[in-house]
């Protein structure tokens, strides 16, 4: 089973909680054991698995990856200004992979899963969820 994820961002360097939408589609799709895939498309985004707490760690997240990666001193800055947003992107990575344990996926109670936006904001970014059943029978 495969569905995708549609939501827009608004800010430039941002964290976007979309476990709910993810939790969804595992239950739509009767799976009780097995993995959930969660793939971001585009090459200036990503996905993180963060505690879910409050603001703090998402914002601490952003502010640690502009210090490590500023904006403006790259290469690719001299095509279209965000050489920074695709460094950003493959620093965290495409997706995350979350076992699905009796119909639930296996995060813990502190865990979110997020879409890392890094060259927003944007009016839609697509996230592909992939649904692989692994009880055998």
């Amino acid at each position: 089973m495969q569905e995708i994820i549609q939501i827009s961002t608004d800010k430039h360097n941002g964290l976007y909680d979309i476990t709910s939408q993810v939790k969804k589609i595992v239950g739509k799709s009767n799976v009780k054991e097995g993995l959930v895939n969660v793939y971001a498309q585009g090459a200036t985004a990503a996905i993180m698995i963060q505690e879910n707490w409050d603001d703090s760690v998402q914002n601490d997240v952003v502010n640690l990856l502009n210090k490590l990666i500023p904006e403006g001193v790259w290469q690719h800055d001299s095509q279209d200004n965000n050489g920074d947003s695709h460094l950003k992107a493959g620093v965290i990575g495409p997706s995350e992979m979350i076992p699905i344990i009796n119909g639930q996926m296996g995060l813990s109670t502190w865990q979110n899963i997020f879409l890392c936006e890094f060259d927003g904001p944007r009016s839609r970014r697509s996230i592909v969820v992939t649904i692989i059943n692994t009880a055998t029978s």
